[in-house]
């Protein structure tokens, strides 16, 4: 081989390996919201039924707000509140980072958190009592996802909740498998 196709082979291999790691470079930058950005809180335990992230993600975008996702971590009476749950934490880290992922590439600055209670709602309270939301996006059961709230804790939700709620609850037949 002359030198000259040794070249142009080596030039091809690094115009290669640069064009291959352009898209990841741009995949890790992290979205940082505006100073004083709203907040839409999306509280969940379970998996998060997709209709719900992406309406959640849809209002977030037209109005300029950082989603907020909150996976509910319930801590059983049999072990103290503030117990490492590591096979539950094992759960959450790969659900909120998948929201993070889908939020992240419509444009949507996040800021995911893991709140522990003795139920949902004494987690929500938790919450509300350190943080300020301007809206809550609150996905109700609807028979077939995990994450959902019940009726109970939907109006417990109604009735406590800081800020203007949105209770989205997904037809059956949109619901992802």
């Amino acid at each position: 081989m002359t030198t000259a196709v040794v070249a142009l082979v080596v030039a091809a291999v690094i115009v290669g390996a640069a064009a291959a790691a352009w898209p990841l470079r741009r995949r890790v930058r992290k979205l940082v919201a505006r100073p004083g950005a709203p907040r839409i809180l999306v509280p969940f335990s379970g998996q998060l039924d997709p209709v719900v992230l992406d309406a959640a993600i849809r209002v977030a975008q037209s109005e300029g707000c950082v989603l907020v996702a909150a996976y509910l971590l319930v801590v059983p009476l049999q072990y103290p509140e503030d117990s490492a749950r590591k096979e539950e934490i094992s759960v959450a880290i790969p659900l909120l980072e998948a929201v993070e992922h889908a939020a992240l590439r419509a444009g949507v600055p996040v800021d995911a958190r893991i709140e522990k209670g003795r139920s949902p709602t004494h987690a929500l309270r938790r919450l509300w009592e350190v943080e300020h939301f301007d809206r809550i996006v609150a996905p109700a059961a609807n028979g077939q996802s995990q994450g959902g709230f019940s009726v109970k804790e939907l109006s417990w939700i109604l009735d406590h909740a800081p800020a203007e709620t949105i209770v989205l609850r997904p037809a059956p037949a949109q619901t992802a498998a």
